[in-house]
C-alpha cells in the first residue's frame, strides 16, 4: 500500500475510507480492533463508530469506492468478530470503570476528554436505568464509550452487565454490518451515499431515546410526581443500589 495516497488532513480520518484504506488487506481485524478500542477505552470516543460499521458492510458487496480499490471484507467474520470485539470491549471498559472508579474520569478536558461526555452518559444511565442504558447507548456516539466505565464505577454487576452489553453489542455491530452489505448488493454506486447513510443512522438510532425522555418527563408530571422516587445511581454516589 502506498502511504502517499492516504489523506494528511486529520479531519479526512473522520471519514471510514481513510481506515480502511490504511488496513488494507488486514481491514477486517482493523475494523474489530476499532470496534474494541471505541466502546473500551476512553481515548476510542475520537474512532469511527457507525460510520465505519456501515462502510464496512458495504465493502462486503463492493470492493470499490470513490473510484479507491479496497480489500473485499468478509461478511461472516464480521458478523462473528463484531459483536466479539464490541462485548469484549465494554467488558473491559466496565472492568476499568470497576478497578479504579472514580480517578478514571478525574481529568482535565483535552481534545480527546471532556468532562461534558462523563455528564451525558450519567444522564441516560440515570434517565433509562442500568439495563437499557448499556443498550440504548451503543447507538449513540460518544455515549457508547463512557457508559461502560460509568457502569463500572457505579457498581453495575457484573453479570447483569453482560447480559445487556451483549444484546446491545449483537444489535449494533450485526444491525449496520447487514445494512451495508444489502444497501452495497441492491444500490448502484452505492458509494455516494455512505455519509447520508450514516446521517440517517444516527437520526434512527436516537429515536428511542427521544421517546424515552418525553415518557419520562410525562412521568414526571403525573400523579405521582410528588411520591418517593426512585433512587438513582450517579457520580455523586458511591454504587448503583
Amino acid at each position: 500500500m502506498d502511504l502517499t495516497t492516504l489523506p494528511l488532513n486529520i479531519t479526512e480520518w473522520l471519514h471510514p475510507t481513510a481506515w480502511l484504506q490504511l488496513f488494507g488487506t488486514f481491514a477486517t481485524i482493523g475494523v474489530l480492533a476499532i470496534i474494541f478500542a471505541e466502546t473500551g477505552l476512553l481515548f476510542g470516543c475520537i474512532l469511527p463508530g457507525d460510520s465505519l460499521l456501515f462502510t464496512a458492510g458495504i465493502l462486503t458487496a463492493v470492493s470499490t469506492v470513490n473510484g479507491q480499490e479496497f480489500q473485499p471484507l468478509s461478511l461472516p467474520w464480521l458478523l462473528i468478530g463484531g459483536p466479539i470485539a464490541a462485548i469484549a470491549g465494554a467488558q473491559l471498559g466496565h472492568w476499568l470503570g470497576a478497578r479504579y472508579g472514580r480517578k478514571l474520569f478525574e481529568r482535565p478536558d483535552s481534545r480527546i476528554f471532556k468532562q461534558e461526555w462523563v455528564e451525558k452518559a450519567e444522564h441516560y444511565f440515570n434517565r433509562f436505568g442500568p439495563a437499557k442504558a448499556v443498550v440504548l447507548a451503543r447507538f449513540i456516539p460518544i455515549v457508547r464509550t463512557f457508559l461502560n466505565p460509568l457502569a463500572g464505577m457505579l457498581g453495575m454487576d457484573a453479570k447483569r452487565f453482560f447480559i445487556w452489553n451483549a444484546i446491545g453489542g449483537v444489535l449494533w455491530t450485526d444491525a449496520l454490518f447487514l445494512l451495508g452489505h444489502f444497501l452495497g448488493s441492491e444500490v448502484p454506486d452505492i458509494e455516494k451515499y455512505i455519509l447520508p447513510g450514516v446521517a440517517v443512522i444516527l437520526v434512527l438510532s436516537v429515536i428511542p431515546i427521544i421517546r424515552e425522555v418525553l415518557k419520562g418527563r410525562k412521568a414526571d408530571h403525573g400523579p405521582n410526581k410528588n411520591g418517593p422516587e426512585e433512587s438513582r445511581p450517579s457520580l455523586s454516589g458511591d454504587s448503583y443500589r
